[in-house]
């Protein structure tokens, strides 16, 4: 529209509109007319009517102002720019016109922007083809197999665990370890070599061969008071039926009879892990004096011992108790007794006196039966002259003697000693000779 056309309807509306004012003017101003005839012949107006007048007046001068202003913005709206443009009352419609490109653009612009859509990306088909939704990925099975198997996994190892606690409990190892480290002197490097031996075998049920200790030492070591010891510990545990022992010299002291003590003594063995497999309990079978023991015992012992049995067969303590050997044992304490430091503890000194002699005990025991292939070897020490002493001392508190120390060590100083080397005082008899030096008193 041109400025031309603008002031033209501008014009028009102006004359149409004072047109319409004037008729209201002279409609009030007839009516007004109208009003004083029809009061002719009463009295002169008063203060009210003239008022009254007035007011009508003003409200018809305010309207027609109002109705200017009114069709002046009606006229003007398409004219004036949106920015700085005069309040209204009237509602505002919205046009493109007068509006410029970088309005939209324009940070101070009150117009609203509209968010910009993203477009989705279109997938274009081959023409002549039908659409078809995209192929689901096959999910591979073999996931929940190794969740299936980390599962079990986690339930065996949980269950071993439970059962090695059961079993260490079931067994009292912890009690066996007090009791031995109260009652048996001078080999402490060999008594927690035995309970770590057991203490592995013990934690579980299931095993592929049984357990075979061999203990080897002079006379007087201690060796059948450890068997005593390790007999009381499990009969109080498993009970009597499960735990055997055997002196070769009282139950077959005749070689002639050794082929019917082998078979009786696999029978009775036989007997007892078939009860053990039964209650869910492993059996001690402990054979002191292992020497003298007969070439049939041992090839029968053998045949037990072997891995290739049944599963009752596996599940057994074997504890072999022998001197086979002592003169090597008591040779090598001599002449290294002087590079033995006396601060070392008894367990280093164990330690290294199984790792020089195990090689030579179990080359010797090899050539005198296969049996001794099957053991583990754990050799004993000489008992020095305090151990001598503890001894006595607890000898003659068991008799019950005052234990004056001056009375024990003139009972000690009556023991055969070996010459002292590097500071130690080696026994030739060990504690053998102690409860009848007590029971003289």
């Amino acid at each position: 529209m041109s400025d031309r056309d603008s002031s033209i309807s501008a014009s028009q509306t102006e004359g149409e509109f004072e047109g319409e004012m004037d008729e209201e003017l002279e409609g009030d101003t007839e009516m007004e007319e109208e009003k004083s005839e029809n009061g002719r012949g009463s009295p002169a107006p008063s203060l009210s009517n003239i008022s009254s007048t007035l007011r009508a007046v003003i409200r018809i001068k305010q309207k027609y102002h109002a109705m200017k202003k009114r069709r002046q913005e009606m006229a003007l709206g398409g004219q004036c720019p949106l920015t700085g443009a005069p309040g209204r009352t009237s509602p505002k419609i919205f046009t493109f016109d007068g509006i410029t490109p970088t309005a939209f653009s324009s940070p101070s612009s009150s117009i609203p922007q509209r968010k910009k859509r993203r477009k989705k990306k279109r997938v274009l088909f081959p023409e002549g083809g039908r659409r078809r939704a995209a192929p689901k990925q096959d999910r591979s099975r073999a996931k929940y197999c190794l969740y299936l198997l980390f599962a079990i996994v986690f339930l065996q190892v949980y269950n071993a665990i439970e059962n090695l606690d059961d079993h260490v409990l079931r067994y009292d190892l912890e009690g066996l370890e007090k009791t031995l480290r109260r009652e048996v002197f001078g080999q402490q490097g060999a008594v927690e070599s035995l309970l770590s031996h057991l203490k592995d075998y013990l934690s579980t049920y299931v095993h592929n061969k049984p357990l075979v200790v061999s203990l080897h030492g002079p006379t007087g070591v201690g060796k059948s008071h450890l068997g005593r010891l390790l007999a009381g510990h499990f009969r109080s545990v498993v009970g009597d039926t499960l735990v055997l022992q055997y002196y070769v010299l009282h139950h077959c002291p005749q070689e002639a009879n050794a082929l019917q003590c082998a078979s009786d003594l696999s029978a009775q063995i036989s007997e007892m892990v078939e009860r053990a497999e039964e209650e869910e309990k492993i059996p001690l079978f402990i054979f002191d004096e292992a020497e003298h023991m007969h070439h049939e015992i041992l090839d029968t012992l053998l045949q037990l011992v072997s891995s290739n049995q049944s599963n009752e067969y596996l599940n057994a303590i074997y504890l072999f108790l022998s001197n086979l050997g002592h003169a090597h044992i008591t040779k090598h304490m001599l002449h290294n007794s002087s590079s033995i430091s006396m601060a070392m503890t008894a367990s280093g000194r164990h330690s290294n006196l199984v790792k020089e002699l195990t090689p030579i005990l179990r080359s010797m025991l090899e050539e005198l039966h296969p049996l001794w292939t099957e053991a583990d070897i754990l050799p004993l020490s000489l008992l020095e002259k305090g151990h001598v002493m503890e001894c006595f001392l607890d000898e003659i508190t068991r008799e019950g003697f005052y234990p004056d120390h001056a009375n024990i060590e003139r009972l000690a100083g009556e023991i055969d000693y070996y010459p002292a080397v590097g500071g130690h005082e080696y026994s030739q008899t060990g504690c053998k000779q102690v409860v009848a030096k007590v029971n003289l008193l």
